[in-house]
């Protein structure tokens, strides 16, 4: 008879759930001879194998901060190289080309009758442009011409009754003068009886007629002096006129005020030309020049003459030499028509909307085929 020996382990629970790491092994009950005491089961395994699970979290934490450390030590260098260049290294692409655009209008208004230009075609100053039909001014020409000849006739009569007033005048006076002698000869006579009373009395008159003879004669000088003044007005306003007259006709032809190149040509002959309407545009080409827009902590150190090199979209891949020419002093902080202030938009840096202000920089000593285009894009630098 065999008798199996109980085991030191008290059986598990029915219902409790078997350990994962631990593998259960079932074997057959031993014989008598067999038995001998059960070895207990060691659970130190499992509470070792915990441990070994846990221990890498150190390192991933170390190396995590490790990884923040270096991705915020490279922006902040960065962000401070960043500071380093621009404060040595003045840069914008927020630049372009510019020029003057000279607005062409005629000074009188009437039908052109022929153009002398065609698009994009290089002008100098004087150049004929187009020309206005000059028929209606030459006739007013030929009128005001008429006008002075007329005055001038007028005043010629009136010198010639200013000379006929004078001689008329110098003839009554001597008249006047000779009936004054006989008017005191014959009363003397009357007074003594020697000469009749009739006799007094005709010098008394004649007296009185060559007195009347001179206020005439001086009334004639007056009036013919009037003449000549009024006549010599109206002379000069007939000659002011004319001047007008010939000045519109003049301007019948329009000609270039300035070097340059014309742009975006419409006007045709049979076209209307209204005074001081533009209808053609010129490109000055004497005028160029960049216009870079800086922010508004760039320009601390710039200086009117210093150095800034120049990228131009319409020349690629080349730097061109060029100058600080001025330096805005105002600008507009409201969008709105063109007024005496420019307006740049502001531009995000960061939070805060840096503002912009205008740089004038000149190219220095351009080549002489050197061609510019009003409205291209550039880019700037400038080693403050």
């Amino acid at each position: 008879m065999s008798v199996t020996a109980p085991s030191a382990d008290p059986p598990p629970p029915a219902n409790a759930a078997p350990e994962p790491p631990v593998a259960s092994i079932v074997e057959p009950a031993p014989t008598a001879a067999e038995a001998k005491p059960a070895p207990v089961p060691e659970s130190p395994p499992a509470v070792a194998a915990a441990p070994a699970a846990v221990a890498p979290r150190p390192e991933r934490e170390t190396s995590r901060l490790r990884r923040l450390f270096v991705v915020g030590g490279t922006i902040l260098g960065l962000f401070v190289a960043y500071q380093i260049v621009v404060y040595f290294v003045a840069y914008t692409d927020d630049a372009y080309v510019r020029s003057d655009l000279v607005a062409v209008a005629s000074e009188v208004t009437g039908p052109i009758l022929k153009v002398h230009v065609v698009d994009n075609q290089d002008v100098k100053k004087g150049d004929r442009l187009f020309t206005i039909d000059p028929v209606p001014f030459q006739l007013v020409v030929n009128q005001r011409q008429a006008e002075i000849d007329e005055q001038r006739a007028l005043v010629k009569v009136s010198r010639e009754e200013l000379s006929s007033s004078q001689a008329a005048l110098a003839a009554s006076t001597s008249a006047h003068t000779y009936a004054q002698q006989e008017q005191v000869r014959f009363a003397a006579l009357a007074r003594s009886e020697y000469a009749p009373r009739a006799e007094l009395d005709r010098a008394n008159d004649e007296l009185r007629r060559t007195a009347a003879e001179m206020r005439i004669s001086e009334f004639g000088i007056e009036k013919a002096r009037n003449g000549i003044v009024a006549h010599q007005a109206a002379l000069n306003l007939a000659m002011a006129e004319m001047a007008t007259a010939q000045w519109r006709l003049g301007k019948t032809e329009v000609v270039a005020p300035v070097d340059g190149t014309i742009t975006n040509l419409t006007v045709r002959p049979g076209d209307t030309a209204n005074a001081n309407v533009p209808i053609i545009g010129i490109v000055d080409a004497n005028a160029w020049r960049i216009m870079a827009n800086y922010k508004q902590d760039y320009i601390r150190s710039f200086k009117v003459g210093d150095t800034a090199w120049v990228w131009l979209d319409s020349q690629p891949f080349q730097f061109h030499r060029a100058r600080i020419q001025g330096i805005a002093r105002g600008f507009s902080r409201e969008v709105g028509e063109v007024k005496l202030l420019p307006y740049v938009a502001p531009t995000t840096d960061w939070i805060r909307l840096q503002r912009r202000i205008p740089v004038t920089i000149v190219l220095a000593d351009p080549p002489a085929d050197f061609k510019l285009y009003m409205g291209a894009d550039a880019r700037t630098i400038i080693f403050p």
